[in-house]
C-alpha cells in the first residue's frame, strides 16, 4: 500500500482508521484482529494529535505506512511532535482491573490497550521523529 500522509488534526483520524482497516483486510486478518489493530493505531494517533500537536500548539503531519509480508502486517505512525515514548508511561497494574471504576487511576488505559492489542509494539525516536510501530501476525502463531 502507498503511505498515507495526513495533517495532525482530529479530522484525520477517520482516514487513518480506514487506511488501517484496508491494510488489515489486505493482510487477511479476521475481524477481531483487524479491530484490535485499528483500536491500537487509533489510540496512539489520537494521542499524537491531542498531546503532541494540539496541546503544544504546533502543526505537523502523520505519515501512516503499512508493510505486509508473508509473516505479518506492520503499521508505522511517523510524526514530528515532541518526544513521547508510550512504553515509558506508568503501566496499568493488574490490581487496577479488579478495582471499582471510581477507584481506578485516570490515564494510561488507552496506551495499555494499544500496546496489548497487537502482537508487537515498538517505539523508536529517530532525529526529530516519533515512530510507533504496530505488528500483527497474519496467523495466530505470534500470540
Amino acid at each position: 500500500m502507498q503511505p498515507l500522509i495526513v495533517p495532525g488534526k482530529p479530522d484525520s483520524l477517520e482516514k487513518i482508521r480506514k487506511y488501517t482497516l484496508l491494510a488489515a483486510q489486505d493482510a487477511g486478518l479476521d475481524n477481531k484482529r483487524a479491530y484490535k489493530l485499528s483500536l491500537a493505531v487509533d489510540e496512539i494517533a489520537t494521542n499524537i494529535i491531542t498531546y503532541g500537536y494540539q496541546r503544544e500548539g504546533v502543526e505537523g503531519e502523520i505519515l501512516v505506512e503499512a508493510n505486509l509480508d508473508e509473516r505479518a502486517l506492520t503499521i508505522t505512525l511517523d510524526d514530528t511532535s515532541g518526544y513521547y515514548d508510550p512504553t515509558l508511561k506508568p503501566s496499568v497494574s493488574p490490581e487496577d482491573f479488579d478495582r471499582p471504576l471510581e477507584d481506578r487511576g485516570v490515564g494510561g488505559w488507552g496506551v495499555y490497550l494499544a500496546i496489548h492489542s497487537v502482537d508487537e509494539y515498538v517505539y523508536k525516536r529517530r532525529q526529530d521523529h516519533n515512530l510507533n510501530v504496530f505488528v500483527v501476525y497474519r496467523t495466530n502463531d505470534g500470540e
